[in-house]
């Protein structure tokens, strides 16, 4: 940014970035301007929220402009707008700071990527720019020029003016009153937000409920109630929607909502909310919900708009306000985090909340779907990081299976209720998909006998399903494994080959083979494939060996066991060949296709020329014989 300096009016010129931040916001993701006013408000609140707690702790009596206020000024023949607070207000340094920088990094990333990924649903997504703390700048979709005039205590009054395009510009003034004051002309075809009725249904549509009176030419507009004071039997379903859409930033309802009242060792209050789909960020950022928590209130007083210390970080997408009286008003961060008052708080919350999950599952099946399809993924994360609440978690775990449809779902206990009597052991495949999982060979054995495995199609189950290890003290097993136990219901194969049959072709495999596979065995779950590709005891998953290597963080791959099924038509050929002469060059290139067909259908082959050169060679000597 580059400074030019003209009489008492300082000219600056926005970065690149930042350029391209106004260009994208004016002209692709807003398609509902009234944004603007939300917007404008709510950087308004928040500036009254700091005057207000410097009241409150610093024991000031009230504002140096009186009421803690919002004010808003319409002249529809000029179409002219000015909102103005009585708040902090800016010195120079916050206002280029805030007004001439991207307020956070990554912002244009998401920016970028929302309007090349979802142009369809960009105006109702970019709301959600309001998060990434560059929501004044949507004032520039219904106007040419911005005039902020703002004091701060302690500086002089500074003007600053932009017409969103490459510069703005800053000047001294003399201003008395604390605070900031917004002004502009509307454009002709924004029009409509000179005229009052229209301004104050979109303040009733996204600001009723910010926590300060709103002045709409002399009249007050918004009602300020905090919804989770009153008690459970008072609250109205629209209104406590219209609350949730307020403190979230959602244009949807909620999916559902909890309100607690709780009086012992801790009181608080709280009003959560369950979101219908994941935000935006949570799924294009990782670690988005780090930082996240519902609203901390003391006193009535906003402490921390996004109090993580609140909930776990797998619990964080639950929005909502948590008041108390037990804490102080100046109470800081590190005082939060260290505070036993918020460990117990952060504690029951916690246990209400997944009381909340398992009311809904037993309860309302449909709406655990549509939450659990949303948040799942999120949930099972606190499987290896709560441990308290583990087993509680575990009952939530939902899972497709080789039994039920795609998109329904099993529990861990319902799939235990079905097992068979001689089933000592529960069964998963992973895999990127349940089609994919549906023509695994290893699944082969499975179905033939009736027996139930789950499918884990979610990333996140190879990393958390394992650590369960066993449920009602049934161990758990990928089927993908050498150390199945293949007893229950197995009466074996009548026309398999006997052991004198089937070791030479073996042990050819083996020789053949080498140090590529970890050994050659012969196979109990294969009924129509010919061989497979199994992992010893302490194999590391397929997926999870798959994901580290898209990461390059696995230089090697670990050997695999290859089994072969001794009732297979190919594998009783080959031990044909064998008695006949097994040092037949052919029986070397049959079992090194087997081979790399069984590491096609688990989609590690690297190379597949010389797979499909090998296969032709193959063919041929196939219709040769056939025509000879």
């Amino acid at each position: 940014m580059s400074g030019k300096k003209q009489q008492n009016v300082q000219e600056f010129e926005y970065k690149a970035e930042m350029k391209q931040l106004l260009n994208l916001i004016v002209h692709s993701l807003y398609t509902h301007p009234e944004i603007f006013l939300r917007e404008l408000i709510s950087n308004a609140s928040d500036a009254l929220n700091k005057v207000r707690f410097s009241q409150l702790t610093e024991n000031q009596a009230e504002a140096e402009g009186g009421e803690l206020k919002i004010t808003i000024t319409l002249d529809e023949k000029k179409r002219s707008f000015v909102i103005e607070d009585n708040g902090t207000g800016m010195s120079e340094e916050e206002l280029i700071a805030n007004l001439g920088t991207v307020a956070k990094s990554g912002t244009l990333g998401f920016l970028q990527a929302l309007k090349e990924h979802q142009p369809e649903k960009a105006g109702i997504d970019g709301n959600l720019i309001g998060q990434f703390g560059v929501g004044f700048y949507s004032v520039f979709m219904v106007t040419d020029e911005v005039t902020v005039e703002t004091k701060s205590s302690g500086s002089p009054g500074c003007r600053w003016r932009s017409s969103g395009e490459g510069t703005y510009t800053i000047e001294k003034i003399d201003r008395e009153k604390l605070g900031t004051k917004i002004a502009f002309t509307l454009k002709e075809d924004a029009a409509e937000f000179a005229e009052g009725y229209r301004v104050e249904s979109i303040i009733r549509k996204y600001s009723n409920f910010v926590d300060f009176p709103i002045y709409l030419d002399n009249k007050r507009v918004n009602s300020i109630t905090a919804l989770w004071q009153q008690p459970k039997s008072d609250l109205k379903e629209e209104e406590v929607n219209e609350f949730y859409k307020f403190i979230s930033v959602d244009y949807q309802e909620p999916l559902d909502y909890l309100h607690l009242s709780l009086e012992g060792v801790v009181n608080f209050k709280a009003l959560l909310f369950l979101p219908k789909e994941a935000p935006m960020d949570m799924l294009y950022q990782q670690g988005a919900l780090e930082n996240h928590g519902p609203q901390l209130y003391v006193r009535k007083v906003m402490i921390q708009h996004e109090c993580k210390d609140l909930l776990p970080e797998y619990l964080r997408f639950v929005k909502g306000v948590v008041e108390t009286e037990d804490l102080p008003l100046n109470v800081s961060r590190e005082v939060v985090q260290n505070s036993p008052v918020m460990a117990k708080i952060r504690q029951i919350l916690t246990t209400k909340i997944i009381a909340w999950f398992e009311s809904l599952a037993k309860e309302q099946p449909e709406k655990f779907r549509q939450f659990y399809k949303a948040f799942g993924p999120v949930v099972k994360i606190g499987l290896n990081t709560d441990f308290t609440n583990r087993e509680k978690l575990i009952e939530l775990l939902r899972f497709e299976s080789t039994t039920t449809d795609e998109g329904e779902y099993v529990t861990l206990r319902e799939y235990v209720g079905r097992m068979g009597k001689d089933q000592k052991e529960i069964y998963y495949l992973s895999g990127d998909n349940r089609e994919q999982m549906l023509s695994n060979p290893n699944l082969e054995y499975f179905r033939k006998k009736g027996i139930e495995v789950l499918l884990l199609v979610d990333p996140v189950d190879i990393f958390v399903i394992p650590s369960i290890n066993e449920y009602e003290k049934k161990p758990l097993k990928s089927i993908e494994k050498a150390d199945i136990d293949f007893a229950a219901g197995d009466d074996g194969e009548k026309d398999a080959l006997n052991k004198n049959m089937i070791e030479p072709v073996l042990r050819i495999f083996r020789e053949t083979l080498g140090d590529r596979v970890e050994d050659v065995v012969e196979s109990h779950r294969l009924v129509n494939s010919p061989v497979t590709l199994v992992g010893g005891k302490d194999a590391m998953d397929p997926q999870i060996e798959k994901m580290l290597k898209m990461m390059k963080q696995s230089e090697a791959p670990g050997k695999k066991i290859l089994e072969v099924n001794p009732s297979h038509p190919v594998v009783k050929n080959l031990a044909g060949l064998c008695m006949l002469n097994e040092n037949d060059p052919f029986i070397r290139t049959t079992m090194n296709q087997l081979y790399e067909g069984a590491l096609l259908l688990e989609g590690s082959l690297e190379g597949t020329a010389e797979f499909v050169a090998r296969m032709t060679d193959i063919i041929e000597a196939a219709t040769k014989q056939a025509k000879a």
